[in-house]
Protein backbone atom coordinates (compact mmCIF):
# COMPACT_ATOMS: atom_id res chain seq x y z
CA UNK A 1 0.00 0.00 0.00
CA UNK A 2 1.37 3.40 -0.97
CA UNK A 3 2.10 5.90 1.83
CA UNK A 4 -0.63 8.22 3.06
CA UNK A 5 0.87 10.37 5.82
CA UNK A 6 0.17 13.61 7.65
CA UNK A 7 3.36 15.53 8.48
CA UNK A 8 2.89 18.07 11.28
CA UNK A 9 4.97 21.20 10.68
CA UNK A 10 3.12 23.47 13.10
CA UNK A 11 0.24 23.02 15.56
CA UNK A 12 0.13 26.26 17.56
CA UNK A 13 -2.46 29.02 17.38
CA UNK A 14 -2.18 32.74 16.70
CA UNK A 15 0.09 33.85 19.56
CA UNK A 16 3.67 32.70 18.84
CA UNK A 17 5.36 30.55 21.50
CA UNK A 18 8.71 28.81 21.89
CA UNK A 19 6.92 25.45 22.02
CA UNK A 20 4.89 25.41 18.82
CA UNK A 21 5.02 26.80 15.31
CA UNK A 22 2.08 28.32 13.49
CA UNK A 23 -0.27 25.99 11.68
CA UNK A 24 1.03 23.94 8.78
CA UNK A 25 0.76 20.35 7.61
CA UNK A 26 1.93 18.37 4.61
CA UNK A 27 -0.25 15.57 3.31
CA UNK A 28 1.73 12.86 1.53
CA UNK A 29 -0.51 10.66 -0.57
CA UNK A 30 0.40 8.31 -3.40
CA UNK A 31 3.72 10.01 -4.04
CA UNK A 32 2.28 13.55 -4.10
CA UNK A 33 2.79 16.26 -1.46
CA UNK A 34 0.13 18.83 -0.59
CA UNK A 35 0.54 21.57 2.01
CA UNK A 36 -2.34 22.71 4.20
CA UNK A 37 -2.00 26.22 5.65
CA UNK A 38 1.28 28.05 5.79
CA UNK A 39 2.05 29.90 9.03
CA UNK A 40 5.16 31.93 9.70
CA UNK A 41 8.45 30.07 9.34
CA UNK A 42 7.04 27.23 7.31
CA UNK A 43 10.08 26.93 5.06
CA UNK A 44 12.25 26.25 8.13
CA UNK A 45 9.84 23.55 9.27
CA UNK A 46 9.96 21.95 5.81
CA UNK A 47 13.73 21.68 6.16
CA UNK A 48 13.38 20.10 9.60
CA UNK A 49 10.91 17.58 8.19
CA UNK A 50 13.45 16.62 5.49
CA UNK A 51 10.88 17.16 2.76
CA UNK A 52 12.33 18.49 -0.49
CA UNK A 53 11.04 21.95 -1.41
CA UNK A 54 10.41 21.06 -5.03
CA UNK A 55 8.11 18.14 -4.20
CA UNK A 56 5.31 20.28 -2.73
CA UNK A 57 2.92 20.67 -5.64
CA UNK A 58 0.04 22.62 -4.09
CA UNK A 59 -0.82 24.72 -1.04
CA UNK A 60 -4.31 24.90 0.45
CA UNK A 61 -5.08 27.91 2.67
CA UNK A 62 -8.08 27.49 4.97
CA UNK A 63 -8.58 31.17 5.86
CA UNK A 64 -6.84 34.51 6.04
CA UNK A 65 -5.74 34.74 9.65
CA UNK A 66 -2.00 35.32 9.77
CA UNK A 67 -1.06 32.15 11.62
CA UNK A 68 -2.42 30.21 8.65
CA UNK A 69 -1.04 32.21 5.72
CA UNK A 70 1.71 34.69 6.71
CA UNK A 71 4.40 32.16 5.76
CA UNK A 72 3.25 31.75 2.18
CA UNK A 73 5.09 34.57 0.41
CA UNK A 74 8.34 33.86 2.23
CA UNK A 75 8.07 30.21 1.30
CA UNK A 76 7.40 31.00 -2.37
CA UNK A 77 10.47 33.24 -2.38
CA UNK A 78 12.58 30.51 -0.75
CA UNK A 79 11.39 28.00 -3.33
CA UNK A 80 12.69 30.35 -6.02
CA UNK A 81 16.12 30.52 -4.39
CA UNK A 82 16.48 26.73 -4.54
CA UNK A 83 16.10 26.58 -8.30
CA UNK A 84 12.59 25.19 -8.35
CA UNK A 85 11.10 24.80 -11.83
CA UNK A 86 7.98 22.75 -11.08
CA UNK A 87 4.77 24.84 -11.09
CA UNK A 88 3.00 25.41 -7.78
CA UNK A 89 -0.75 25.74 -7.27
CA UNK A 90 -2.27 27.82 -4.46
CA UNK A 91 -5.87 27.23 -3.39
CA UNK A 92 -7.24 29.91 -1.08
CA UNK A 93 -10.39 31.89 -0.24
CA UNK A 94 -11.36 34.23 -3.06
CA UNK A 95 -10.80 37.23 -0.75
CA UNK A 96 -7.05 36.47 -0.87
CA UNK A 97 -6.59 36.82 -4.62
CA UNK A 98 -6.01 40.59 -4.85
CA UNK A 99 -3.51 40.62 -1.97
CA UNK A 100 -1.80 37.52 -3.36
CA UNK A 101 -1.32 39.05 -6.81
CA UNK A 102 0.04 42.29 -5.35
CA UNK A 103 2.43 40.40 -3.05
CA UNK A 104 3.68 38.30 -5.94
CA UNK A 105 4.39 41.50 -7.88
CA UNK A 106 6.21 43.10 -4.94
CA UNK A 107 8.16 40.18 -3.48
CA UNK A 108 8.30 37.33 -5.96
CA UNK A 109 9.00 38.88 -9.32
CA UNK A 110 11.19 36.84 -11.60
CA UNK A 111 10.54 33.41 -10.14
CA UNK A 112 11.72 30.65 -12.45
CA UNK A 113 8.62 28.59 -11.75
CA UNK A 114 4.97 29.36 -12.30
CA UNK A 115 2.47 29.93 -9.47
CA UNK A 116 -1.21 29.44 -10.23
CA UNK A 117 -3.89 30.85 -7.91
CA UNK A 118 -7.24 29.09 -7.53
CA UNK A 119 -10.15 30.77 -5.74
CA UNK A 120 -11.99 28.62 -3.20
CA UNK A 121 -15.58 29.33 -2.24
CA UNK A 122 -15.50 28.59 1.49
CA UNK A 123 -19.28 28.23 1.80
CA UNK A 124 -19.45 25.25 -0.58
CA UNK A 125 -18.67 21.58 -0.08
CA UNK A 126 -17.24 20.68 -3.49
CA UNK A 127 -14.29 19.03 -5.19
CA UNK A 128 -11.60 21.67 -5.77
CA UNK A 129 -8.79 19.36 -6.91
CA UNK A 130 -8.81 16.03 -8.72
CA UNK A 131 -6.31 13.78 -10.42
CA UNK A 132 -6.31 10.10 -11.37
CA UNK A 133 -5.79 8.91 -7.80
CA UNK A 134 -7.35 11.42 -5.36
CA UNK A 135 -9.91 14.17 -4.87
CA UNK A 136 -9.76 17.11 -2.47
CA UNK A 137 -12.98 18.76 -1.30
CA UNK A 138 -13.62 22.03 0.49
CA UNK A 139 -15.50 21.67 3.79
CA UNK A 140 -17.36 24.81 4.96
CA UNK A 141 -16.51 25.81 8.54
CA UNK A 142 -17.77 28.50 10.91
CA UNK A 143 -15.10 30.97 12.01
CA UNK A 144 -14.95 34.75 12.40
CA UNK A 145 -14.00 35.13 8.74
CA UNK A 146 -14.60 32.91 5.68
CA UNK A 147 -12.97 29.57 6.38
CA UNK A 148 -13.03 26.00 5.13
CA UNK A 149 -11.42 22.67 5.79
CA UNK A 150 -10.17 20.14 3.26
CA UNK A 151 -11.11 16.51 2.72
CA UNK A 152 -8.65 14.21 0.94
CA UNK A 153 -10.08 11.01 -0.55
CA UNK A 154 -8.30 8.27 -2.46
CA UNK A 155 -10.10 6.99 -5.51
CA UNK A 156 -10.89 3.26 -5.61
CA UNK A 157 -8.25 1.15 -7.31
CA UNK A 158 -8.65 -1.99 -9.39
CA UNK A 159 -8.28 -5.46 -7.81
CA UNK A 160 -4.86 -7.09 -7.87
CA UNK A 161 -4.34 -9.87 -10.39
CA UNK A 162 -3.26 -13.31 -9.13
CA UNK A 163 -0.45 -13.90 -11.59
CA UNK A 164 -0.21 -17.63 -10.88
CA UNK A 165 -3.92 -18.11 -11.65
CA UNK A 166 -3.66 -16.08 -14.85
CA UNK A 167 -0.75 -18.26 -15.96
CA UNK A 168 -2.48 -21.48 -14.91
CA UNK A 169 -5.58 -20.74 -16.97
CA UNK A 170 -3.51 -19.27 -19.81
CA UNK A 171 -5.53 -16.06 -19.85
CA UNK A 172 -4.19 -13.69 -22.54
CA UNK A 173 -2.81 -10.29 -21.58
CA UNK A 174 -5.57 -8.65 -23.62
CA UNK A 175 -8.14 -9.86 -21.08
CA UNK A 176 -6.39 -8.59 -17.93
CA UNK A 177 -8.25 -5.26 -17.84
CA UNK A 178 -11.59 -7.04 -18.21
CA UNK A 179 -10.77 -9.27 -15.26
CA UNK A 180 -9.66 -6.28 -13.20
CA UNK A 181 -13.06 -4.75 -14.03
CA UNK A 182 -14.81 -7.82 -12.55
CA UNK A 183 -15.21 -10.24 -15.45
CA UNK A 184 -15.07 -14.01 -14.97
CA UNK A 185 -13.07 -16.22 -17.34
CA UNK A 186 -14.43 -19.06 -19.44
CA UNK A 187 -11.94 -21.77 -20.41
CA UNK A 188 -11.86 -23.55 -23.75
CA UNK A 189 -13.74 -26.40 -22.07
CA UNK A 190 -16.55 -24.06 -21.03
CA UNK A 191 -15.62 -23.96 -17.34
CA UNK A 192 -16.40 -20.58 -15.76
CA UNK A 193 -13.63 -19.38 -13.46
CA UNK A 194 -15.10 -16.81 -11.03
CA UNK A 195 -13.37 -13.47 -10.76
CA UNK A 196 -12.72 -14.04 -7.05
CA UNK A 197 -10.30 -16.86 -7.93
CA UNK A 198 -8.38 -14.63 -10.31
CA UNK A 199 -8.02 -11.46 -8.24
CA UNK A 200 -7.27 -10.11 -4.78
CA UNK A 201 -9.61 -7.28 -3.68
CA UNK A 202 -8.14 -3.78 -3.82
CA UNK A 203 -7.33 -1.95 -0.62
CA UNK A 204 -10.18 0.16 0.71
CA UNK A 205 -9.71 3.85 -0.24
CA UNK A 206 -8.40 5.99 2.62
CA UNK A 207 -9.46 9.50 3.60
CA UNK A 208 -8.28 12.44 5.71
CA UNK A 209 -10.29 15.47 6.84
CA UNK A 210 -8.63 18.68 8.01
CA UNK A 211 -10.93 20.98 9.97
CA UNK A 212 -9.18 24.26 10.58
CA UNK A 213 -10.36 27.05 12.87
CA UNK A 214 -14.06 26.64 13.59
CA UNK A 215 -16.57 26.75 16.37
CA UNK A 216 -18.37 23.51 17.17
CA UNK A 217 -20.69 22.61 14.31
CA UNK A 218 -23.41 20.11 15.19
CA UNK A 219 -23.69 18.91 11.57
CA UNK A 220 -20.00 18.85 10.66
CA UNK A 221 -19.83 15.11 11.33
CA UNK A 222 -22.05 14.49 8.31
CA UNK A 223 -19.44 15.94 5.92
CA UNK A 224 -16.53 13.97 7.41
CA UNK A 225 -18.44 10.76 8.10
CA UNK A 226 -16.25 7.68 8.30
CA UNK A 227 -12.90 9.24 7.41
CA UNK A 228 -9.85 7.31 8.53
CA UNK A 229 -8.25 10.32 10.20
CA UNK A 230 -9.78 13.62 11.30
CA UNK A 231 -7.81 16.69 12.32
CA UNK A 232 -10.01 19.11 14.25
CA UNK A 233 -8.82 22.27 15.92
CA UNK A 234 -8.87 22.07 19.72
CA UNK A 235 -7.73 25.48 20.85
CA UNK A 236 -9.10 25.26 24.39
CA UNK A 237 -9.99 22.85 27.16
CA UNK A 238 -13.41 23.00 28.78
CA UNK A 239 -12.20 25.60 31.29
CA UNK A 240 -12.32 28.16 28.47
CA UNK A 241 -15.44 26.94 26.69
CA UNK A 242 -16.98 30.43 26.80
CA UNK A 243 -13.87 31.91 25.21
CA UNK A 244 -13.97 29.26 22.49
CA UNK A 245 -17.55 30.20 21.72
CA UNK A 246 -16.73 33.93 21.70
CA UNK A 247 -13.83 33.58 19.24
CA UNK A 248 -15.40 30.83 17.10
CA UNK A 249 -12.97 28.13 18.20
CA UNK A 250 -13.51 24.64 19.57
CA UNK A 251 -12.58 22.78 22.71
CA UNK A 252 -10.91 19.38 22.70
CA UNK A 253 -14.12 17.76 23.92
CA UNK A 254 -16.08 19.38 21.09
CA UNK A 255 -13.54 18.08 18.57
CA UNK A 256 -13.92 14.62 20.11
CA UNK A 257 -17.69 14.87 19.85
CA UNK A 258 -17.39 15.49 16.10
CA UNK A 259 -15.06 12.49 15.82
CA UNK A 260 -17.45 10.27 17.77
CA UNK A 261 -20.50 11.27 15.73
CA UNK A 262 -18.58 10.93 12.47
CA UNK A 263 -17.31 7.46 13.44
CA UNK A 264 -13.78 8.29 12.31
CA UNK A 265 -10.80 6.04 12.84
CA UNK A 266 -8.49 8.51 14.55
CA UNK A 267 -8.69 12.11 15.85
CA UNK A 268 -5.74 14.52 15.74
CA UNK A 269 -5.83 17.56 18.02
CA UNK A 270 -4.06 20.84 17.28
CA UNK A 271 -4.11 24.65 17.14
CA UNK A 272 -3.37 24.85 20.86
CA UNK A 273 -3.85 28.07 22.78
CA UNK A 274 -0.60 29.58 24.09
CA UNK A 275 -2.08 29.62 27.59
CA UNK A 276 -1.38 25.88 28.06
CA UNK A 277 2.12 24.87 29.14
CA UNK A 278 1.34 21.37 27.92
CA UNK A 279 -1.65 19.82 26.24
CA UNK A 280 -2.32 16.89 28.58
CA UNK A 281 -5.59 18.44 29.74
CA UNK A 282 -6.79 18.73 26.15
CA UNK A 283 -5.93 15.11 25.44
CA UNK A 284 -7.59 13.89 28.64
CA UNK A 285 -10.84 15.69 27.86
CA UNK A 286 -10.86 14.42 24.27
CA UNK A 287 -10.18 10.82 25.27
CA UNK A 288 -13.08 10.86 27.71
CA UNK A 289 -15.34 11.19 24.65
CA UNK A 290 -13.30 9.62 21.83
CA UNK A 291 -10.61 7.19 22.96
CA UNK A 292 -8.58 7.18 19.75
CA UNK A 293 -7.51 10.82 20.13
CA UNK A 294 -3.92 12.03 19.73
CA UNK A 295 -1.98 15.24 20.31
CA UNK A 296 -0.07 16.55 17.32
CA UNK A 297 3.40 18.01 17.66
CA UNK A 298 6.00 19.44 15.33
CA UNK A 299 8.01 16.87 13.33
CA UNK A 300 5.50 14.12 14.06
CA UNK A 301 3.72 12.23 11.31
CA UNK A 302 0.60 10.10 11.35
CA UNK A 303 -0.31 7.32 8.95
CA UNK A 304 -3.76 7.34 7.40
CA UNK A 305 -4.91 3.73 7.51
Amino acid sequence: MEPFKIHILGCGSALPTLRHNATCQIVEVRGKLFMIDCGEGTQIQIRRSRIHFSKVQAVFISHLHGDHCFGLMGMLSTFGMTGRTNPLHVYAPKEFEQYFNLSMELFCKGLEYEVFFHCVETTENKVIYEDKSITIESVPLEHRIPCCGFLFREKPTAPHIKRDMIDFYKIPVSQINNIKAGADWTTDDGEIIPNTRLTIPAEKPRSYAYCSDTRYMKNLHKMVKGVNVLYHESTYADDFKDRAKLYYHSTASEAATVALKAEVGKLLLGHYSARYNDEKQLLKEAKEIFVNSFLTNEEMFFNVE
